[in-house]
């Protein structure tokens, strides 16, 4: 598949065009014209490109790429050597961040309500990345925050009574807990999110609204999956899924 191909079809999928958003969405870096082999992660650190080029692929699709607003533009150090392994094997970086939390079938929240069998009823928060639903069974705090313990393979923080009960639930991947207090205002009994901040501690205790933290890594890994899966099955592409394990 040609490279101009694949990207106009992402463009037309996630449609970049409507979000503001931190960094470049689609193609950050140019590589080969010729796209047959892809490798799909959360992140395009060192080690996903260095996987990217140890398989042969000829483009690496992420959610976190490069060119965030407020970095450092200089190309030294790290920088200098990520860009000069895509360069020097002719590898493109495709990068999609908001894009991809927001994709209503592909998206991470779409997929993380998939994932933990939440009923989503509508959206809230910045360019409406967040969502809100109801779990499809009410169960406590401590019985959701196992499920998702076992589901996304690590242990959530979570803020409030473990004998909670949880029928109504909020969640946004990633660094999301400065929606918290829009979560609050809708009246849900939980907040999923990937990271937690001191204040958050404070705002779940007196508000009465459980919060859980779930990890970044964690909660993003599913949308580029569900991406990487699509265009296999539309396109017949290779594209190989590579989670490589961060904690945060």
């Amino acid at each position: 598949m040609r490279l101009e191909e694949l990207t106009l079809y992402l463009d037309e999928l996630l449609q970049p065009m409507k979000f503001r958003d931190y960094s470049p969405n689609g193609l950050q870096v140019e590589g080969r014209s010729e796209v047959h082999h892809i490798v799909a992660g959360v992140t395009a650190s060192q080690k996903l490109l260095d996987i990217a080029v140890d398989r042969g692929a000829q483009a690496i699709l992420v959610h976190h790429g490069y060119f965030w607003k407020g970095e450092d533009g200089r190309v030294t150090g790290m920088r200098r050597k990520r860009l000069a392994t895509l360069l020097n094997n002719e590898i493109s970086l495709i990068a999609y961040h908001l894009p991809l939390d927001a994709h209503p079938d592909l998206g991470n929240n779409a997929q993380l309500a998939a994932l933990c069998n939440w009923q989503s009823e509508g959206h809230f928060g910045d360019q409406d990345i967040a969502w809100y639903g109801r779990l499809k069974q009410p169960a406590t705090l401590a019985e959701t925050a196992l499920q998702v313990s076992g589901l996304l393979g690590r242990q959530p923080l979570v803020i409030g009574d473990p004998a909670k009960p949880i029928g109504r639930v909020a969640w946004c991947s990633g660094g999301a807990q400065s929606y918290f207090e829009q979560a609050i205002a809708l009246g849900v009994d939980l907040f999923v999110s990937g990271e937690i901040s001191e204040q958050t501690v404070h705002l779940a205790e007196e508000s009465g609204v459980a919060y859980m933290a779930a990890g970044h890594h964690a909660t993003e890994r599913y949308g580029v999956k569900a991406l990487a899966a699509h265009l296999t099955a539309r396109f017949g592409l290779r594209c190989d899924f590579v989670d490589l394990d961060n904690p945060v």
